[in-house]
């Protein structure tokens, strides 16, 4: 599976920022993912591309299929799904908060930005598992072209975004991968893409994309053929790409923490953990 990625980031104004003028609440369509909003405010975002905050609970052993399509019967009609998880005993509330905002995160890249000759809107609609945590249209757009700036820096190996991973053997010299890139690098058998391995690990898509343009540009994974040749690693060259021309100055820092808006929580440790999550996961 493989989505294009826009090389720039979203438009400043767009139906997104039109619909939290407006304050309202339903269901926004795109091609590649649909906006759950509530007041203008986005409360769920769902898209092919990522795996879904079921997915990634699944694959961390906390609910399993059956239980979240229990949740998702159980839920009624005051949506009420996410609550019920938290009652049953399968999650702790902030558990169930810093998933749903990385699902959520990981899900509006791709499905960004929305074309309005694609997308249509259906009002009053809300999601099954309930509002958990409102996210405004700013902060998520925000967001998502901090994002894409991080992929950007890495668009050489953009190829290997839709290839199968193929790992490549390397001698003592070669960087050493993180953990995370070790144990995406231990499921990649050379048939899945990044796409297809994010489902598999339940982590997200993202991240992985980022993981492998970066195993790509130290040589750990095998870029696809393309006319003009391979891309090969200069002497110098990490996990985060090639080292930048000594005409082109320190790289700008990376470490970013998301914008406060983006949690809209008025409980302290909550805020904390999930501005710290989702810093690691961007800059790690």
């Amino acid at each position: 599976m493989g989505l294009p990625i826009s090389p720039h980031p979203p438009t400043p104004a767009g139906l997104l920022d039109r619909f939290a003028a407006e304050r309202v609440t339903g269901v926004l369509r795109g091609p590649h993912g649909c906006f759950y909003l509530l007041d203008g405010a986005v409360t769920c975002v769902e898209g092919a591309a990522a795996p879904g905050i079921d997915v990634r609970l699944s694959a961390a052993g906390k609910v399993p299929p059956q239980g979240w399509r229990y949740a998702a019967e159980r839920a009624g009609p005051q949506r009420r799904g996410g609550q019920f998880l938290v009652s049953e005993g399968w999650l702790t509330q902030g558990e169930l908060e810093v998933c749903h905002l990385a699902a959520l995160l990981d899900a509006a890249f791709f499905a960004l930005p929305l074309p309005p000759e694609a997308t249509s809107f259906t009002p009053g609609t809300g999601h099954w598992l309930g509002v958990v945590r409102p996210v405004s249209a700013a902060a998520l757009q925000q967001a998502t072209a901090r994002r894409r700036a991080l992929l950007d820096r890495l668009r050489r190996w953009a190829a290997a975004d839709t290839s199968p991973v193929v790992p490549v053997p390397t001698g003592d010299r070669a960087p050493a991968p993180t953990s995370r890139q070790r144990r995406l690098l231990a499921h990649a058998d050379g048939r899945h893409t990044p796409y297809e391995l994010a489902r598999t690990l339940g982590q997200s898509a993202f991240v992985t994309l980022l993981d492998v343009r970066r195993l790509a540009a130290a040589g750990l994974v095998r870029m696809p053929p393309a006319p003009g040749g391979l891309p090969r690693r200069r002497p110098g060259a990490s996990l985060d790409g090639p080292a930048p021309p000594a005409a082109a100055g320190p790289r700008p820092p990376t470490w970013q923490l998301p914008v406060p808006d983006a949690l809209r929580t008025a409980d302290p440790d909550i805020a904390l953990l999930v501005r710290l999550r989702t810093a690691l996961e961007e800059n790690l």
